[in-house]
């Protein structure tokens, strides 16, 4: 569970960007939009593939 306390005569925009990065680096933002419906494995797997592929062909772009 993620806290923020709260500091006094601190303003609440800034507990709650310190709540959002802290939102931000536990993953739990990234992790409900992926659970959000469900995607095979087969497709996850190839989507992946297909990532490391245009890495892949991108780095060898910037070494060229």
């Amino acid at each position: 569970m993620i806290k923020v306390t709260i500091k006094e005569n601190e303003p609440i925009d800034k507990a709650l960007k310190r709540f959002k990065k802290k939102l931000e680096k536990a993953g739990v933002i990234k992790e409900y939009r992926n659970r959000q419906f469900f995607v095979k494995e087969s497709v996850t797997k190839r989507t992946a593939i297909g990532k490391a592929i245009y890495r892949q062909h991108f780095l060898e772009d910037q070494e060229a």
